[in-house]
């Protein structure tokens, strides 16, 4: 049977990584833990979990990521957030996968993600496929910060568990916006090293597709309430986006 290593990156993730360690101390041949200097009890209860903990100041999302497969021993890597867990039918889909000796070289996983205390079944949020379980030997971290992905070399296998990734995302409306407002920071300055440029077309019609393509065609308006405060959410962080980009390229 082959071993697996989960891989998680934290900073001041209290409230979270118990649940987290919990999902997956049944299905992990070692846990990996890189805490970007928590400030919080994050390390105290890692270590009650007898994981590997590293503390490693913020690299990038993508840096961190891969600096945590490095410190993973086994070939086959469960990447999660703090802030993810995994479904108890996610949890015996990844055992059949091992006990199969991981037949594919990947794996991907559909995330649920919970809004203030309810799950979002529709719109841009779900099923927001990920694919986080894979051979480290044939794929790494990639993308563009902060969206991050794993990235496979051509040719590899890949297949989709059934359960769910459990994402509690965000607690507060607070968050929300404190969220939008750091990662469309990065997001501009990603943007602006790619050569990308932003316009004031841009600023209203991206949000307008970005809102449409959610509340709309994905059902979005299933959600209800939440619905639309998630569609009007994206509509917005696309806007603060090249908003912030069209600063950025003028300045």
């Amino acid at each position: 049977m082959q071993s697996l290593s989960v891989s998680i990156i934290t900073f001041n993730e209290e409230k979270n990584i118990a649940r987290c360690l919990d999902s997956v101390k049944d299905i992990a041949n070692e846990i990996v833990v890189i805490d970007s200097l928590s400030s919080d009890n994050t390390e105290n209860i890692c270590k009650q979990y007898g994981v590997k903990f590293f503390s490693q100041k913020f690299l990038g999302y993508i840096e961190q990521k891969n600096f945590a497969l490095d410190h993973c021993k086994h070939n086959y890597v469960l990447c999660l957030d703090a802030d993810e867990c995994l479904s108890k039918e996610l949890i015996e889909s990844i055992k059949i996968a091992k006990q199969n000796n991981f037949s594919n070289d990947s794996y991907t996983m559909n995330r649920c993600s919970n809004f203030c205390g309810k799950w979002i079944k529709y719109g841009n949020w779900y099923p927001d496929r990920k694919l986080r379980l894979f051979n480290k030997q044939k794929g790494k971290w990639g993308g563009v910060n902060p969206h991050d992905k794993i990235e496979m070399q051509q040719g590899c296998s890949t297949t989709l568990l059934k359960g769910d990734l459990l994402h509690y995302s965000y607690y507060t409306i607070e968050e929300v916006l404190t969220q939008n407002n750091k990662f469309t920071t990065i997001q501009a300055k990603a943007m602006l090293l790619q050569g990308k440029r932003s316009n004031v077309f841009k600023l209203f019609i991206n949000p307008f597709v970005a809102f449409v393509n959610g509340y709309v065609f994905k059902l979005g308006f299933l959600n209800g309430v939440d619905g639309f405060f998630i569609a009007s959410t994206v509509a917005y962080h696309t806007m603060i986006k090249y908003y912030k980009l069209l600063k950025l390229q003028n300045s």
